[in-house]
């Protein structure tokens, strides 16, 4: 299904860059199975707390794993976590989420464009 189009100026209101996971815990508030996340986007941007439904990872998968997150939504309180960036993913068919990763490692910090 394709959506309404947006102008690209919306895009570019979206800032998204690449990060590490360095800290990952199970949310025991949480309704859903999540995680409390931090993720390191390196020096100019900093530690970021994500929750997040990915439980389809294991921590130990996660820990080191570079990903994708948008940095500029607002604040958003989840299960009693304040909510600083979103990880991105795709939905599988199973409603699994597989995140968004690089053919390469990357710096923490680097745009999306």
């Amino acid at each position: 299904m394709i959506e309404k189009p947006i102008d690209y100026s919306d895009f570019e209101k979206v800032k998204m860059v690449t990060g590490t996971i360095i800290e990952a815990k199970i949310n025991p508030k949480a309704r859903k199975p999540a995680y409390v996340i931090k993720i390191d986007f390196g020096t100019e941007i900093g530690i970021k707390t994500s929750s997040a439904q990915i439980t389809n990872y294991s921590i130990e998968e996660l820990i080191n794993r570079q990903i994708v997150a948008v940095i500029n939504f607002e604040k958003k309180n989840i299960a009693g976590v304040e909510s600083e960036v979103l990880i991105l993913g795709a939905v599988n068919k199973d409603n699994s989420i597989l995140l968004l990763s690089a053919d390469k490692n990357f710096l923490n910090g680097l745009p999306i464009v």
